[in-house]
């Protein structure tokens, strides 16, 4: 074999081995790609929820004694007014009954002084008494009905105190644990609540977004008071991982929004006629919205940069990174793009993060 003709054949082997490398390089040029286009997408977002009954009470005597009976039991249902506890009634029925009888002899006082300043208004009027009488009489009257004032409001007092003694549910709701049992000795300052009462018949679900997100929901809706009116009804996710079988209704946002964590709370309200949702229980909130005539895009196709998120767009075969912004609420798998895209744009639908500006592309769709 000659010179030339092993040049020659070397020469074809590198021209066989380039070709191949660029077939394999054109074949690994080849990415899923998605065309831009407008549709109706409905988002749903969790988050975190504690839940509190619409009334919880924490009920403790106002007066000090000895618990001498106990007229209910945890977990029962108590109505507004029902008697719970009896505190030992002697020492205050006694201070009413003395309130009473000082309360007579206040008003025995307040007589007597009467006749008296008749008397003397009579006798004043033939000049029997001076005038320094009189007046003297007419202020033992005003003294007198002053001891009946006090004498009065004693008796109030006292009665006040007796009614005390019976210790009442001021609402309606289920009873929780009773700390005390008879014969223990409690006051107003005690550490735990003789029990709490809670009206559970529909349960405040408190549940936090972004200030952003909020604000998002608030443009979108028109107004704070519009959102609120005409945001659809958000789920209940329980802690066992099930969907509770109704609905609630957001019906307050705070004004403020928390300095420590940005966010912003707000409160849903979810009917519990079958008493399965507790105070102090967790879940998670549902938030579902609907955005018509929108551009959704993969979250496989999108990569983030200083926190901002970037496409690559497909313009005439090559790929050109692209800068957008997106909605708050997602639904985990896809994104609502505020700006950056337009209908009938080709991007990049999968492996952005590894992808380089003007690389030559072959399209490939879904």
């Amino acid at each position: 074999m000659t010179k030339k003709t092993v040049c020659s054949f070397l020469m074809a082997c590198l021209a066989f081995t380039a070709c191949q490398e660029k077939k394999q390089a054109q074949e690994a040029l080849v990415y899923k790609t998605v065309k831009v286009e407008l549709t109706k997408q409905e988002v749903k977002a969790k988050y975190s929820a504690t839940m509190k009954g619409r009334e919880m009470v924490e009920i403790r005597p106002q007066v000090s004694g000895l618990i001498t009976k106990i007229l209910t039991t945890e977990g029962q249902k108590v109505q507004k007014g029902q008697a719970l506890f009896v505190i030992d009634q002697v020492p205050y029925q006694a201070a009413l009954n003395t309130a009473e009888a000082s309360l007579k002899a206040a008003e025995a006082a307040e007589a007597t002084a009467k006749l008296n300043l008749d008397s003397k208004n009579r006798l004043f009027a033939q000049q029997v008494v001076s005038e320094y009488e009189l007046q003297t009489a007419q202020q033992a009257l005003l003294s007198a009905q002053a001891q009946v004032s006090q004498a009065q409001a004693q008796v109030v007092n006292a009665r006040n105190s007796l009614s005390y003694t019976v210790v009442k549910s001021p609402v309606s709701g289920v009873a929780g644990m009773i700390p005390y049992r008879v014969g223990t000795l409690v006051s107003s300052n005690i550490d735990e609540p003789l029990i709490t009462v809670c009206d559970d018949s529909e349960m405040w679900v408190y549940f936090s977004l972004s200030e952003r997100e909020v604000t998002d929901l608030t443009l979108q809706y028109g107004s704070l008071e519009q959102f609120m009116q005409e945001m659809p009804d958000v789920s209940l996710l329980l802690s066992n991982g099930k969907t509770y079988s109704q609905k609630g209704r957001v019906d307050a946002v705070s004004g403020i929004v928390d300095a420590q964590t940005g966010a912003v709370s707000l409160r849903a309200v979810f009917p519990n006629e079958g008493h399965l949702l507790r105070n102090g229980g967790t879940g998670a909130v549902v938030v579902s919205t609907v955005r018509e005539d929108v551009i959704v895009i993969p979250q496989t196709a999108t990569f983030e940069l200083q926190n901002k998120k970037f496409v690559y767009r497909v313009i005439d075969g090559k790929t050109s990174q692209t800068e957008i912004e997106v909605a708050s609420l997602d639904d985990g798998k896809n994104y609502i793009v505020e700006s950056g895209l337009n209908e009938g744009e080709i991007i990049i639908a999968e492996g952005a993060g590894l992808m380089k500006d003007g690389v030559e592309v072959e399209i490939q769709n879904n």
